[in-house]
């Protein structure tokens, strides 16, 4: 099984494609995570560059959190996950649905991503994240028995802040939600936020060892299913997600450098595997 490691276009997007496709290959990543232009023109040019690069794409959905709305919120999704679908990515990894919608609107709204999913032949996958469907792991459990087959995203580190553990005390909820795993944002998050300052920091090492752990689950988990991939995206942003001092807002550490650095841990922890 391959493991891919993606560059997240998040905390880049005021590069231009070419500069930031550099910075991309540079760093040694398997591809680009980012969500794409709904311009037919713009988005071929992305796709094109990334393409002619060698380089993988994931495409990315993330703009419906700012319809609060649920018919608004229903409509975006829909032209979103199209447009990242005509992109044909290796997979789209979409924020869905809302923790304040009813139960039967966001099963609505996994309805809609699951027939534009069969529609085009291309994967789409439900990120775990503060505020959406599932924000928390007893806002998400219950779709799963609707959903069994549902796959997901897991970003750990919200459910961190959420339950404000290293989920030491749900074993039971991490058995039924790591086998549907199907991509991973690696960052670290701590029991009171989403994102450590440092993960190489010696204050950051219990909150680093549950997050492998939990990623070493998932590998082995799509390992014996027989997948022919499992894929990462180093996922550390910028401030003001990145801490910031006091009255200078100056970052206390380089988003970038700390994705390259996982980059890095994740090659060598499951390259020899």
């Amino acid at each position: 099984m391959r493991i891919e490691v993606y560059a997240a276009h998040w905390g880049n997007n005021e590069l231009a494609p070419e500069v930031f496709i550099d910075k991309v290959l540079a760093a040694g990543f398997d591809g680009i995570e980012m969500s794409l232009p709904l311009d037919a023109a713009l988005r071929g040019e992305w796709t094109d560059r990334i393409a002619s690069a060698g380089l993988q794409l994931i495409a990315a959905q993330w703009e419906t959190v700012f319809h609060s709305d649920f018919e608004l919120h229903r409509v975006a999704l829909a032209e979103l996950l199209e447009n990242a679908c005509l992109a044909r990515p290796v997979l789209v990894n979409t924020h869905t649905g809302k923790d304040f919608y009813t139960p039967a609107q966001n099963a609505q709204l996994l309805d809609l991503a699951a027939a534009i999913s069969e529609k085009h032949g291309v994967p789409i996958v439900h990120e775990i994240h503060r505020s959406r469907f599932s924000g928390h792991p007893m806002l998400l459990l219950p779709y799963l028995a609707q959903y069994p087959a549902l796959p997901l995203t897991a970003d750990l580190s919200h459910w961190c802040c959420a339950c404000e553990s290293l989920l030491e005390d749900q074993p039971q909820t991490l058995a039924q939600v790591l086998p549907l795993v199907r991509h991973v944002h690696a960052r670290v998050g701590h029991a009171q936020g989403p994102q450590v300052a440092d993960f190489r920091a010696p204050e950051a090492k219990t909150a680093l060892d549950a997050h492998l752990a939990w990623w070493d689950a998932i590998v082995a988990l799509r390992r014996a299913a027989g997948a022919e991939r499992m894929t990462f995206t180093p996922e550390f942003g910028p401030a003001p997600y990145l801490q910031t001092l006091p009255w200078t807002q100056q970052p206390v550490a380089d988003a970038w450098e700390q994705n390259v650095a996982m980059l890095q841990l994740l090659r060598q922890r499951y390259s020899a595997e």
